[in-house]
């Protein structure tokens, strides 16, 4: 209560104050307020936090996106995130060139939409390859023709799949490409103050620089803030961890291409027979007929099988597993 109360001196100088007009303000007052600035046109919602884990799983898309174009282009490709910000929408659209392809996709139900954007430098060495060039780039910036375009959208859905991924430990997307547009500023999906993060790219193809841009607006990835920290990150168990990577490694491998073969019987014959053989004649197998196939995979006996066919093509019908002790018996 004694606070409350004010002294003699305290009450005079408020009378003078209200007589003059002026109120004179303590300097030790004025020297220990506290403040700081903030822009009420670009709002931070981005937390330093969000933004780290967002440029530690896109550190990853960086590396595995240079893996698959290197093995889709045959020639080497060196993809790195270069920078992690939050902007306004406004502020992104009208830094992109133009001509330029926007790529609008849509995450998945729950969050909504997002934008990839790959300028001129990236995509014309990229069809180039495809089409069977050198990987060079035209003299005059020109607009992409229709079936560049239907080109681009196949390479896009591709590289947004690799995107599915590195986000599996945050959320289950399934990236779909809703829209493709050659001028940026015809995009206007979102309210121009809207606050997005934005992942830049910077791509090597055959010596030609180019940059890739993702715009992940707040309003999508608000459902799932939580989880861009590290405490998300840092309370999955061990066993987890190792589940998901698990799954992860077993989805890329679906995607891999092998040789398989399957060995119909084998049989020895001389030198003599060999180089008279003609058509038409019958070479006897080690195999009777109804016994299984030997079906190798990159060379390598894996499985038995019975022939067979699926609609107008042969195939085979897997029956067991080859067996190491079957092997030995063999020898």
């Amino acid at each position: 209560m004694a606070k409350d109360i004010l002294s003699q001196n305290e009450i005079d100088s408020l009378i003078g104050a209200l007589s003059s007009g002026i109120v004179q303000t303590s300097e030790k007052e004025e020297d220990n307020a506290e403040h700081r600035e903030y822009d009420f046109r670009r709002p931070s919602k981005f937390s330093k936090e969000h933004i780290r884990t967002l440029q530690f799983v896109h550190d990853n898309y960086s590396r595995m996106l240079g893996n698959f174009l290197a093995a889709y282009l045959r020639v080497p490709v060196q993809v790195q995130l270069v920078s992690v910000s939050q902007v306004t929408y406004e502020e992104f659209v009208f830094s992109l060139p133009v001509p330029t392809l926007v790529t609008v996709f849509n995450m998945n139900a729950d969050m909504g939409s997002a934008m990839l954007e790959t300028n001129s430098s990236f995509v014309f060495p990229l069809i180039d390859l495809v089409f069977g060039g050198e990987g060079s780039i035209p003299k005059d910036t020109r607009e992409l023709t229709d079936i560049e375009l239907t080109v681009m959208r196949q390479i896009n859905e591709k590289l947004l799949d690799n995107l599915r991924y590195v986000w599996e430990d945050i959320a289950d997307i399934t990236p779909r490409v809703e829209g493709m547009e050659t001028n940026p500023q015809f995009n206007q999906i979102f309210a121009s103050t809207e606050t997005v993060a934005l992942l830049t790219f910077s791509t090597i193809i055959k010596g030609n620089q180019g940059l890739l841009n993702l715009c992940f607006p707040f309003i999508t990835l608000e459902k799932i803030m939580p989880k861009l920290t590290a405490q998300f990150w840092f309370k999955q168990t061990p066993q987890e961890v190792s589940r998901l990577q698990e799954m992860r490694l077993l989805r890329q491998l679906e995607g891999v291409e092998v040789d398989v073969s399957a060995v119909l019987g084998r049989t020895t014959v001389t030198l003599d027979d060999f180089l008279n053989f003609s058509t038409g004649d019958i070479i006897p197998l080690n195999r009777m007929e109804g016994d299984d196939l030997d079906i190798l995979v990159e060379g390598e006996y894996l499985f038995k099988a019975q022939p067979g066919s699926f609609g107008q093509n042969v195939a085979i019908q897997i029956t067991e597993y080859h067996t190491v002790e079957e092997e030995e018996e063999r020898a």
